[in-house]
């Protein structure tokens, strides 16, 4: 029999060691800084020649937990537990990047990471190529000479459109890239970016790690010579996780296998009500055969994760009108929670863009995202079919 522990095992099992107290559940190390034994400990210790904890903004126990248990989730060699999913993606970006370095990106990517490239990279002077989701045969025409990174994000925030990560990963190791793959909409759980090639994987652990809206973080994941470079980056300029978040995390991870399982069964079912609602135009869900990407979905992902866009018939107006006729369900920017979420990205979270950038990314007018939650489906279904027939 294998000694390889089982992916709820892992998340369960994977502890810090006992104190002297023998305590059952890890406990919370809120202290900023560690003592020494003596002068040549402290020297060693900052020498590196010991592997021990100096400074929470270094490293802490809960955020090693924490850490070790995405690494192993994600089959990486090494990690770094960051404030928020966005400090671990701009630290990232700025550790293994220099001046006149170039990206090639998928144009669907978070809104804030498209702010990272177009408006604060191209400060130092490096530049972002982007193609669509459906242009994969236009990727390998974009890269440059100074090319370094190859990024992406699937399934894609909020279109919920899928890429080939095997594919791309071909192209990135043809070209001597570093492949780094966002796998927040996904978790581990659901799909290992690393098997098919990627470099480095990055969460916001605020979504569905954390699963429960509670508190922010991010975390990076992946080949060990590269995150010892992201790792040194961080270490000097301060966005490390505070060791509660990371005590709350881990002890989220511990049942992200359950949580997701019933995301995914809650979702397929409410995507599969959408399919036949006469008001909505069409759905997107990775694990309905109306998927564009359906067969690619299904060759790298275990389940179809959280999150269901569809269109609603009526354009922007009848978003607005969707929105204001919800009962239960929340009306928020965030997802990955216990309660579901629902957005219409035209009149807010998109609403500055203009309609030819909202369409370049998926974002018609009519498209609502809804993050799938753990209530019980018919009771989320019902209140998506009353705001639907709402006049």
């Amino acid at each position: 029999m294998s000694n390889k522990k089982h992916f709820e095992t892992e998340a369960i099992r994977n502890q810090t060691e006992r104190t002297q107290f023998s305590e059952h559940s890890t406990p919370l190390y809120l202290t900023s800084s560690f003592v020494f034994d003596d002068a040549e400990d402290m020297r060693a210790s900052f020498a590196e020649e010991k592997e021990r904890n100096l400074y929470s903004r270094f490293t802490n126990p809960n955020t090693t937990e924490f850490v070790d248990k995405i690494v192993a989730m994600e089959g990486a060699e090494a990690g770094y537990a960051f404030a928020t999913g966005m400090s671990a993606i701009f630290t990232t970006f700025a550790a293994l990047l220099n001046a006149g370095d170039h990206i090639v990106s998928c144009r669907s990517v978070f809104g804030s990471t498209h702010s990272m490239f177009t408006k604060y990279l191209p400060k130092w002077n490096i530049e972002t190529s982007y193609f669509k989701v459906d242009e994969l045969d236009l990727v390998e025409s974009l890269i440059k000479e100074n090319t370094k990174i190859l990024y992406i994000e699937t399934p894609t925030n909020p279109a919920v459109d899928i890429l080939d990560l095997e594919l791309i990963g071909k192209i990135a190791k043809k070209h001597n890239l570093i492949y780094i793959v966002d796998n927040c909409f996904a978790t581990p759980y659901v799909q290992k970016p690393i098997k098919f090639g990627a470099d480095l994987v990055i969460h916001s652990a605020t979504k569905l790690i954390d699963g429960q809206g509670r508190v922010l973080g991010g975390v990076t994941v992946g080949k060990a010579d590269l995150m010892r470079e992201i790792y040194l980056f961080a270490r000097n300029t301060g966005p490390a996780m505070s060791p509660f978040n990371a005590w709350v995390l881990s002890k989220s991870l511990e049942t992200l296998a359950l949580r997701v399982e019933k995301h995914a069964e809650n979702a397929l079912k409410l995507a599969t009500f959408l399919e036949e609602n006469e008001y909505v135009e069409f759905v997107k869900y990775p694990f309905l055969k109306s998927h564009p990407q359906y067969e690619v979905a299904k060759k790298q992902m275990k389940l179809g994760g959280n999150i269901v866009a569809f269109e609603i018939k009526g354009g922007i107006d009848a978003g607005r009108k969707f929105l204001d006729s919800i009962k239960m369900c929340s009306l928020s920017a965030n997802l990955g929670d216990t309660r579901t979420i629902v957005t219409h990205p035209s009149s807010t979270t998109h609403g500055r863009l203009s309609e030819e950038d909202r369409l370049e990314v998926g974002i018609t007018d009519g498209l609502v995202r809804i993050s799938v939650g753990l209530e019980n489906v018919e009771d989320i279904i019902v209140d998506i079919e009353q705001a639907l027939n709402a006049k």
